[in-house]
């Protein structure tokens, strides 16, 4: 038996390809994809590779994903075929220096997942113990495959410590800077995005930022102007995130800071780059600053929480659904710029239900 799976074999090299459907063995799961998501990690991998999530190609891709149990192994516990699920794309050791301190998404031994653009995915033990969660009737298979960007989010928004009241200066209209966007909005902040183009920005506005720039023509300088200006007394931002991941907008975000504020470098820079920043304002106005990674299962859990109480329409990041054979097409469009996220559906799933006990 075979299935259609993206198989990434190099950067800028992706190929759609028939490939044996696993079979799960001790402790395993076979998820049949319902729905899968396009990520900004997915397009940057494609883009120059990723040391982390392919040291051997080729290798399955994508890495966010809902669907229906099709097939389980020996010894698997509280999960059966026909079950709705949605699978996180990781799953920690417990058993490392950082698991002890409950620092899960620095585990030294952290299981990662690929292989969503496929219909079908295979979920190894550790994942089925920790991550792997069923879905309530009526929950959308779109907006639960988009639970892994909204768990990183949530990790995110609490690193910042956020509190209602706070002003908080989001650079980065991408998928996560529209997430951290309703995430801080929905604890009581004044939101203010930063970002490029209209569609990005209007959504920011539906996750409730209370102000939105376009810097689509703007120099560094021009932006840290034209946030300030924002903000009472032009002191700065209690919180600024940084969403983007590029030296430059990380130096920039630590000029937003108010004395005292917190700055967290939530978007990841290239490999190698190097960032300069100045050092007195970070040690005279005492300045925090932090870098976020990942998710733990705690947080996919409550990630999981907001999307079916319909706290947070995640939904309205997906610019439309495609096939899943459209997925090199999905993954151009966003290289140029057009459209924010991509539901990719298998075609078992093109003219079946949208959401779980649901019809098309």
């Amino acid at each position: 038996m075979k299935m259609l799976a993206a198989m990434f074999y190099a950067p800028k090299d992706l190929r759609l390809e028939q490939r044996p459907i696993p079979r799960p063995g001790v402790g395993e799961v076979l998820m049949q994809v319902a729905a899968a998501t396009t990520c900004g990690t997915d397009l940057k991998t494609y883009r120059r590779g990723h040391p982390l999530l392919f040291k051997h190609t080729p290798a399955g891709f994508g890495h966010e994903a809902s669907g229906i149990i099709a097939d389980i192994g020996p010894d698997v516990q509280g999960f059966k075929e026909g079950d709705a699920v949605v699978v996180a794309n990781s799953a920690p050791c417990l058993n490392c220096f950082y698991c002890r301190h409950q620092r899960y998404s620095l585990c030294e031994d952290l299981l990662l997942l690929n292989g969503a653009y496929a219909e079908y995915l295979l979920i190894p033990q550790r994942i089925v113990k920790q991550n792997l969660y069923h879905l309530r009737p009526g929950t959308s298979f779109v907006a639960a495959a988009l639970t892994e960007p909204l768990a990183c989010a949530l990790h995110g928004i609490d690193a910042s410590e956020i509190v209602a009241g706070d002003t908080v200066a989001i650079l980065g209209a991408g998928p996560l800077g529209l997430l951290l966007t309703a995430l801080a909005s929905l604890r009581g902040a004044h939101v203010m995005l930063t970002g490029r183009g209209t569609e990005r920005l209007t959504l920011g506005r539906h996750y409730g930022a209370a102000v939105t720039i376009d810097v689509t023509a703007m120099t560094l300088e021009e932006q840290r102007e034209a946030v300030r200006q924002q903000i009472e007394s032009q002191r700065g931002a209690d919180v600024v995130i940084e969403a983007i991941g590029t030296p430059e907008t990380w130096t920039l975000a630590t000029t937003l800071a108010r004395p005292g504020g917190l700055v967290n470098f939530f978007g990841g820079c290239a490999g190698g780059t190097q960032v300069s920043l100045e050092t007195r304002p970070l040690h005279y106005s005492e300045i925090t600053t932090k870098g976020v990674f990942h998710h733990t299962p705690a947080y996919f859990a409550q990630a999981l929480d907001l999307i079916v109480t319909q706290r947070i329409d995640v939904e309205a990041l997906v610019t439309t659904r495609l096939p899943l054979s459209s997925a090199l097409d999905a993954l151009e469009l966003l290289l140029h710029k057009q459209g924010v996220k991509y539901a990719l559906i298998p075609p078992q799933f093109e003219q079946g239900p949208r959401s779980v006990g649901g019809h098309a």
